[in-house]
């Protein structure tokens, strides 16, 4: 169920993460344009009659998997001038993902990952290979000057990259019932080996500020058949959320 607080409470996490420095950017864009993406058991779900696709780089940090404890020292969020690729904690990787809002064949809502970029890439392939998530091993820096981050990122040996420059604003005390579509969702779908899987995800509520775009230059979403986007009229920005729980992922039923 869409909501602020998570659906579930994920007890036994396959992994825990800080997802840090979010910056949220979405398009409108018809159903059955993003229908077509889907793979099957997999319907698009929709606000108002439109469906969205969203565009969010981000650094996810203190990785650990189940058991152990968080190896990281000090914050790995963007205090300054610095590039999340010269980080030592190995523990953090820049990513940026590209996403949409779906529905699986009991109804219920979730994420379907329409590429994922990774600054690792070992966990590029383990997670490909692991649930076959889309992830890219690519070359991602986050950097922040002032009140501006810039996102950059090319993927190796591809040639989809982009460049994205936003400035957090105020914080959102209320979000919108479409900001809460957006934003509060619980789990994930992926295809593996011909079936569906869904993982589940549990975090506190999202922090949402309102932003602003200074630069926006892609072309992950014409990589994956969505040419001719409209300029973004959504963009939001997020500190993060430290407390992620990722469960383990299972077999949709009847797939």
């Amino acid at each position: 169920m869409v909501s602020i607080t998570a659906e579930q409470h994920v007890s036994v996490p396959v992994l825990r993460a800080s997802w840090l420095d979010m910056t949220l950017v979405h398009w409108p864009v018809p159903p059955d344009r993003v229908q077509r993406l889907l793979p099957a058991g997999l319907r698009i779900d929709e606000f108002d009659g439109t469906a969205w696709v969203g565009w969010t780089p981000f650094v996810m940090a203190k990785m650990r998997p189940l058991a152990v404890p968080d190896l990281s020292f000090g914050s790995s969020s963007v205090p300054g001038p610095r590039k999340v690729s010269r980080m030592r904690d190995l523990s953090s990787t820049a990513e940026t993902n590209l996403r949409t809002y779906v529905r699986g064949p009991d109804g219920r809502d979730g994420v379907w990952f329409l590429s994922l970029d990774i600054g690792n890439p070992v966990l590029a392939a383990v997670l490909r290979g692991a649930v076959g998530a889309p992830y890219h091993y690519a070359r991602l820096t986050v950097q922040r000057q002032g009140d501006t981050i810039t996102y950059a990122g090319s993927r190796v040996g591809a040639s989809q990259s982009y460049r994205l420059q936003t400035r957090p604003g105020a914080s959102i005390h209320e979000p919108s019932g479409l900001e809460v579509w957006l934003s509060g969702r619980w789990r994930a779908y992926t295809k593996h080996l011909g079936r569906l899987l869904v993982t589940p995800v549990e975090h506190e509520p999202w922090p949402l500020r309102a932003a602003s775009l200074d630069l926006a230059e892609e072309n992950l979403t014409d990589a994956v058949g969505l040419s001719g986007l409209s300029d973004p009229p959504l963009v939001h920005f997020s500190d993060g959320v430290h407390k992620v729980r990722l469960g383990r992922p299972t077999l949709v039923p009847g797939q």
